[in-house]
């Protein structure tokens, strides 16, 4: 016998949810209404299987969630929402296998197949969830060609961990120009800090995983 959490604050879908997870057994299930409610469920169930609509709970971005999920490391998690942004699924997908994916728009087997699977343990990401996420990459890949040479360079050495002014020492230029090349760069890849520029870096192969600064 399992234990369920819905984490749904739509009426209609929280009672076709229940009624998929007792055609599969006689379960408990449990409801939660906002994210305290969720923590103390889960510290009463650390085991539970975690249905959740993210886009409707009172979670302020994904790290919250990545937090609650690693604190209860033996949760399973399925994400049920209408529609979720390349970014937020790269973010949960590649940092814990304990999430699952599908869309509430899509097929009902989806659903289905993700309850099966995270019972047996094992995780579901929808086929709809696998194309937004290797689209969005191909995208950003494409990104990295418009760099030109010093922008690729400069890349390179944000990776290594130099400052602006190292930068406009070593190239013999201002620091306005390497802020300018700087701000260039963070547009065309559609970034916003160096840490993002620095997984840029190391994905295009522009520096080794050893070189580059933590």
């Amino acid at each position: 016998m399992g234990k369920y959490i819905l984490a749904d604050n739509q009426e209609l879908t929280r009672f076709a949810l229940e009624t998929l997870i007792r055609q599969k057994g006689n379960h408990d299930i449990f409801k939660a209404s906002d994210k305290a409610g969720l923590v103390q469920l889960l510290k009463e169930h650390e085991d539970a299987v975690v249905l959740l609509d993210y886009t409707l709970f009172d979670f302020a971005d994904e790290e919250q969630l990545l937090i609650v999920a690693e604190r209860f490391a033996l949760s399973r998690w399925i994400l049920i929402s209408e529609e979720l942004t390349p970014r937020f699924l790269r973010r949960v997908v590649y940092a814990s296998h304990q999430f699952s994916i599908v869309f509430k728009d899509g097929l009902l087997k989806d659903i289905c197949d993700a309850l099966y699977s995270v019972s047996h343990h094992n995780r579901h990401i929808s086929q709809r969830a696998l194309e937004v996420i290797i689209n969005h990459q191909q995208e950003e890949d494409k990104r990295l060609g418009f760099l030109t040479e010093t922008e690729t360079e400069i890349v390179r050495a944000i990776a290594q961990g130099k400052t602006t002014k190292e930068i406009a020492n070593e190239r013999f230029s201002s620091v306005h120009t390497i802020t300018t090349h700087r701000k260039n760069i963070f547009r065309k890849l559609g970034v916003n800090t160096a840490h993002e520029v620095i997984k840029y870096a190391l994905r295009a192969g522009l520096v080794d995983s050893s070189e580059f600064y933590i």
